[in-house]
């Protein structure tokens, strides 16, 4: 198996994706945090001291994606041409997802996956006065279409079909 990443020296490199095909792309990712009651009742209210805890998370989340190859070492930066940053109140938490799209030639995984971490970091940060144990999880890949190799979903049950 080559290495992608790796030049014929074994030193890291990026890809050059100069060669694929621009095409359509899209990537939806997942993840949670969960909160205690007390905790996720004032930010359900929008009375917490810091203020809107869902817009300025969404906010965030749309932010960190467009910088996501300045945080994640030999990431292509992307022109994002749209993207939705959605986070539901849940009975336990909040679920944040992203979608995000581009028309490039590489995906936009990795920006999705940075927008929901950014986006329940941010929750983090703007609840923790009222509840420091809060935990954040199960941050994955939902789907992605597009580019060479096709499009590729999770499993209903919540694993994953991985390539052999």
């Amino acid at each position: 198996m080559t290495l992608t990443h790796l030049n014929p020296a074994g030193e890291a490199r990026m890809v050059d994706v100069s060669g694929k095909a621009v095409t359509g792309r899209i990537a939806v990712a997942e993840g949670t945090i969960r909160i205690a009651h007390t905790a996720l009742a004032a930010i359900r209210s929008a009375s917490l001291a810091k203020g809107d805890v869902i817009a300025v998370s969404r906010v965030a989340g749309i932010m960190a994606a467009k910088r996501t190859a300045e945080l994640i070492p030999l990431c292509h930066p992307l022109p994002i041409s749209g993207m939705e940053v959605d986070l539901v109140i849940e009975d336990k938490g909040i679920r944040a997802t992203a979608t995000v799209r581009t028309t490039h030639n590489t995906g936009v995984e990795m920006e999705a996956l940075t927008a929901v971490s950014v986006a329940l970091l941010t929750v983090y940060d703007m609840a923790k006065s009222m509840d420091r144990g809060m935990t954040i999880g199960g941050i994955r890949l939902l789907a992605k279409r597009g580019g060479k190799s096709g499009d590729w979903s999770a499993r209903v049950d919540g694993d994953t079909d991985t390539a052999e």
